[in-house]
């Protein structure tokens, strides 16, 4: 860190505490220093020869002169492999037990002298030096993994490791969780450790607060994930390949996985992108179901700090015929930065204000930090002392509480890797629940403690519980957001059991889709940081997170009109759409910019409602399938190489096509098609695809196109449901889903499956199961 990042991060949270943060990072530092000496010589190792095989069930043990490989392939196509006896479980990514083996898949030698396990979506293949290749059933490489390197200290402690795979030279990456720079993922070295980046990040700036070791590679071979269950520190070095001018000559991509720890294991789901989301959530949870009031228009700042701005906030809305679905209140709200308080001078009837705004139609959501403000006296930290034998706080290594600097001052942090403590801290919820609130967003939970200079975290030795099995923070770090939620989840789940939990979380890990959402964090104001927005939450979908969104406008500064209408209207076509900004950071309702900006608001705001029937689908549809709401363009056809580069649309769905606008000034953008026919919803005029076409993008609007042939659940003017289908090409059928969100309980919701097709010269549609035709609107019949 050079002098003026000390003098931003000192900045950021005042001169006072700037040298309290000045202390924690000395702290820190003399912690580690203290209970993580220098590692010292280390022993290299790869495994060796090929030295036998014992098959098992859906595959088997392969042995080598200085380690083995198990591999395994489960029922639904997902292959595990580990090396040193690895097993699948425990993990904190995988959901429940991992998936029984296909008892189809046997080991056997291969021509080679080495071995292989054949399924029928994947073949494995082993060779006499420990590579393993993952091929397609038609023998095509997918995969190389070249054999690992381990490095063993020799006085003991983690074995770090190398895995450096190859994958084909048109491969595309994807994925590793929320990164700013995608999300196509270029060359370059990506880290796994959750960060708080300090105030404001944009494109580029690695790592965030949510990284994940997931990839999603696609290439003409076709798609697959390959996810190294590994929770430690460590990062991935990414280079593309190249094609050469003949067979042969081409240069494989390759991907290296480093990790300071823990085990080399790692599952690979292959397949069409829609077949290897759903295997991945079905090996780390479907996503958890928001309810349908948390699909409408949210708004949030920091800042709003009483009764009377809440009030004021909402009725501006209202008076403007503006819907508004949430509210969301930040640390202001608390007392004294107290989780788990309210400050009765400025909220002094906090209760009875959720409920005129619930009657009203809006909801209110706290923010939730895991820092307890170490204080004797405080309720929390006075009940988080008292859990168990030691309390529920991370300890260092001599045992004592780590202390580090958050927003209540000096502030202790619950260890969520205990069963215990989580099960203590969701009871903590009842208190949220009571105040009148209905979800919570979980903030600061990398975890962070503020650092004039180094990893703005906790000391790398602190102890953890680690489900009784123990370790330190550079084994829990990265699952502390992910055991956070888990523990939330519960205890909304335990205090309002009919009710769908609402919870979002900056900082998670693999799996955090079982507990809820998450969102942008503090991305920049600024164009740069609108494109980055678009990145986050496609990366974000492919690791199997699908309810996501940015800060709209921007977390800091002060966003032009222009700056923030393009935002606003990209934030209606994406599944969390919630304004935010910091406490010093310009206004966000959307009022404040003017009249032309406020009547584009309030079509994008009108075409959110509209939609809102079609948002509850995708989010049972994410829940069913684990498909994302918002995909990128090549989800229906990554064998479209031109699709593979396309960054600035999404689809929506199955049926929508967005083209936001990422650059000023801009009022007429190029999109490109997938194939077939695409309307334009504004003009209903058609488009035949693939190819690229050039459409208009006033001021007013963004591009949304939507697949000829597709059925849309929509509200109609007096509220109902209606459906909306486009006329499908000439001799050809099409459809769509339609799910009735049977309301913000449990109850199973039924999925209307529709057919649209041509009779003569009309379009007729019809439901699957149910004989006659169904009356809807009917668009682009010419």
């Amino acid at each position: 860190m050079d002098g003026r990042d000390l003098v931003r991060r000192v900045r950021l949270v005042g001169s006072v505490r700037g040298l309290r943060t000045v202390r924690s990072a000395w702290r820190r530092r003399s912690a580690d220093a203290r209970a993580l000496p220098a590692r010292g010589a280390e022993r290299a190792r790869v495994p060796g020869a090929l030295t036998g095989a014992e098959p098992g069930p859906g595959g088997g043990v392969v042995r080598f002169a200085r380690s083995e490989l198990r591999i395994r392939v489960s029922v639904g196509g997902a292959v595990f492999w580990a090396w040193d006896g690895a097993e699948p479980v425990p993990s904190y990514a995988v959901a429940g037990e991992p998936p029984a083996p296909d008892e189809r898949a046997v080991l056997e030698p291969d021509k080679d002298g080495g071995w292989q396990v054949v399924s029928e979506r994947l073949t494995v293949v082993v060779s006499r030096t420990g590579a393993v290749e993952l091929r397609t059933p038609g023998g095509v490489l997918l995969r190389r993994e070249l054999p690992p390197r381990w490095w063993e200290p020799v006085g003991g402690g983690p074995v770090r490791w190398v895995q450096r795979s190859e994958v084909p030279a048109d491969a595309r990456f994807f994925g590793l969780g929320g990164r700013s720079g995608g999300p196509r993922l270029r060359d370059g070295v990506y880290g796994l450790w959750n960060t708080d980046p300090g105030g404001r990040f944009g494109p580029g700036d690695d790592p965030l607060y949510l990284t994940m070791p997931v990839q999603v590679v696609v290439s003409d071979a076709g798609t697959h994930l390959a996810f190294h269950d590994n929770t430690w520190a460590g990062r991935v070095v990414l280079r593309e390949g190249e094609e050469g001018a003949g067979s042969g000559h081409d240069r494989p991509g390759t991907c290296e996985v480093r990790m300071e720890g823990g085990p080399l294991r790692c599952w690979v789901v292959a397949g069409t992108p829609a077949r290897v989301l759903q295997g991945w959530t079905a090996l780390t949870g479907a996503p958890a179901l928001p309810p349908s009031w948390a699909l409408g228009p949210q708004h949030a700042r920091w800042g709003f700090g009483s009764e009377q701005e809440v009030r004021r906030i909402v009725d501006g809305y209202r008076e403007r015929g503006l819907p508004l679905s949430v509210l969301h209140l930040d640390i202001d709200h608390y007392d004294g930065h107290r989780v788990f308080t309210v400050d009765r001078e400025r909220f002094p009837g906090l209760p009875a204000l959720a409920k005129e705004l619930r009657e009203e139609g809006v909801r209110l959501v706290s923010i939730v930090d895991p820092a307890v403000k170490a204080e004797p006296g405080d309720a929390v930290f006075e009940g988080g002392a008292a859990v168990g034998e030691r309390g529920a706080y991370v300890r260092d290594a001599r045992g004592r509480v780590v202390v580090g600097e958050v927003w209540p001052g000096a502030s202790v942090y619950p260890d969520f890797t205990d069963p215990l403590v989580r099960e203590w801290w969701g009871s903590l919820y009842e208190e949220r629940l009571a105040q009148g609130f209905s979800g919570v967003w979980h903030d600061m939970n990398e975890p962070v403690s503020f650092a004039a200079f180094g990893d703005p975290s906790l000391p790398r030795s602190a102890r953890h519980v680690l489900e009784g099995a123990g370790g330190d923070h550079r084994e829990a770090h990265n699952v502390y957001g992910l055991a956070m939620a888990r523990a939330g989840y519960e205890g909304l789940l335990r205090w309002r059991p009919e009710e769908r939990p609402f919870l979002f979380s900056r900082s998670g890990w693999a799996g955090m889709q079982r507990y809820g959402g998450t969102w942008s964090g503090d991305v920049s104001t600024g164009w740069p940081g609108l494109r980055a927005s678009l990145a986050l939450v496609l990366g974000l979908g492919l690791c199997g997170v699908p309810y996501s969104g940015p800060d709209v406008g921007g977390f800091d500064g002060f966003p032009s009109p222009e700056l923030y209408l393009r935002w606003f209207q990209l934030g209606a076509y994406l599944p969390l759409f919630r304004t935010h900004a910091a406490i010093d950071a310009g206004r966000r309702e959307p009022w404040e910019f003017g009249p032309e900006v406020l009547e584009g608001a309030r079509a994008a705001l009108a075409e959110r409602e509209r939609l809102r029937p079609y948002f509850v689908t995708l989010s049972h549809v994410a829940r069913l399938t684990g498909a994302p709401y918002a995909r990128p363009m090549w989800w229906g056809v990554p064998g479209d190489r031109a699709l593979r580069e396309c960054e600035d649309a999404f689809l929506l769905g199955d049926a929508l096509l967005v083209a936001p606008v990422l650059e000023p000034g801009v009022r007429r953008r190029a999109v490109r098609l997938p194939r077939g026919r695409w309307y334009d919803t504004e003009t209903g005029r058609a488009y035949e695809g693939p190819g690229q076409v050039l459409v208009d993008a006033p001021l007013s609007r963004v591009p949304v196109l939507v697949r000829a042939g597709a059925v849309i659940p929509v509200r109609s003017a007096d509220g109902d449901l209606e459906l909306e289908a486009w006329a499908p090409r000439p001799g050809r059928t099409g459809g769509g889903l339609v799910v009735r969100d049977p309301g913000d309980g449990w109850a199973e919701a039924e999925v209307e499956r529709y057919v649209t097709r041509w009779e003569g010269d009309r379009v007729v549609v019809e439901r699957q199961g149910v004989e006659g035709e169904v009356d809807c609107v009917v668009r682009g019949q010419g």
